[in-house]
């Protein structure tokens, strides 16, 4: 019997344990968590991200520690073009992205529907509306988009350098707008309407480029146009449509444990989290518009909210007898309002 030599062993059990870690590999890289990148245009102190990105991305890391982590990059760090955000989507750059549809209404063209003013009274009529809309695949330009949340601003008022005591103000103010529909709204009130990123809204105004701004409330607060419009016309213009939006390929191909976690925390859940808490702030930052006395507020006399009332309708009609399509969505969205 020949004794055993200690190096011998050694060199044995050092290969037996290469050959089990070459073996383990495989699972061990299955194991790792997935990892997404989300792309965010601005602050992640503002309310939109607060609100409509931030409650999605703990619940989802959180819960799905060990097989998901969703990392942000925010203050446009993978890309600052607000109408580049679906791309930057589809092009791989970020895997999720927040993006703003009426800044591309070529790739999503009937949420013009959505941006009509008068539709919406609220955050939560815009939001889930919105949702329902795109969970029935009613809306052309999802196809390749996984949509984790669809919300809804809170109509939009006039915020200017200017006073404006009446819509015969309107006429001739360079104005800046949301998206098409209320550019078209605007120009039928007589003003000079111009489409904008809410990112360049502060230097806009600043600059007098633009008289005044169509934008919510918390939108006049967190884009730091404040301090620049002082006179604020309070009539509702129109709800803008907002997305969280994912790659719906790069969703697919994902575990089906991790696919159950992200729907888990979209659609439906997403809106609810947004109307409790950024409908709240934008209460809160019209109160805080009417209380303030370095401000003038006013309210659009019955005369102008009947001439109003009447354009928005005239606009939807429009908008409805363009096509048999357009008609339908009209009736769902009537549907769902009901």
């Amino acid at each position: 019997m020949k004794p055993c030599v200690p190096g011998r062993a050694i060199e044995l059990a050092a290969t037996c344990f290469a050959a089990l870690i070459t073996l383990l590999l495989p699972s061990l890289s299955l194991a790792a968590p997935v990892e997404l990148k989300l792309a965010f245009f601005t602050s992640e102190q503002s309310d939109t991200f607060r609100f409509g990105v931030k409650p999605f991305v703990d619940a989802v890391n959180a819960e799905g520690q060990g097989l998901v982590s969703i990392k942000v990059y925010s203050d446009g760090k993978l890309g600052k073009n607000v109408a580049e955000q679906a791309q930057m989507v589809l092009t791989g750059v970020a895997d999720i992205a927040w993006g703003v549809p009426g800044q591309t209404p070529y790739r999503f063209p009937d949420n013009e529907v959505l941006e009509i003013p008068g539709l919406f009274r609220d955050v939560r009529e815009g939001s889930l509306v919105y949702t329902r809309l795109v969970a029935s695949g009613a809306l052309r330009g999802y196809d390749s988009f996984f949509v984790i949340g669809a919300f809804a601003s809170a109509p939009s008022i006039i915020h200017s350098r200017k006073p404006i005591r009446s819509i015969a103000d309107f006429r001739g103010l360079k104005i800046r707008t949301n998206n098409t529909m209320e550019a078209e709204t605007l120009g039928r009130f007589g003003a000079i309407p111009t489409v904008m990123p809410a990112s360049m809204l502060a230097d806009a105004l600043a600059k007098g480029t633009v008289d005044a701004a169509v934008v919510s409330p918390t939108g006049l607060f967190q884009f730091g146009a404040a301090g620049s419009a002082k006179n604020h016309f309070l009539l509702a213009i129109g709800t803008a449509p907002l997305l969280v939006v994912m790659n719906r390929q790069r969703f697919e191909q994902l575990p089906d444990s991790v696919k159950a976690l992200i729907r888990k925390y979209s659609g439906d859940q997403a809106a609810t989290t947004w109307n409790k808490f950024f409908g709240a702030s934008e209460r809160a930052s019209l109160d805080k518009i009417r209380s303030d006395p370095t401000r003038t507020a006013v309210e659009p006399s019955p005369a102008d909210r009947k001439t109003a009332q009447d354009i928005y309708a005239a606009l939807l009609q429009g908008w409805a007898a363009k096509a048999p399509r357009n008609a339908r969505t009209l009736a769902a969205i009537e549907a769902q309002l009901a």
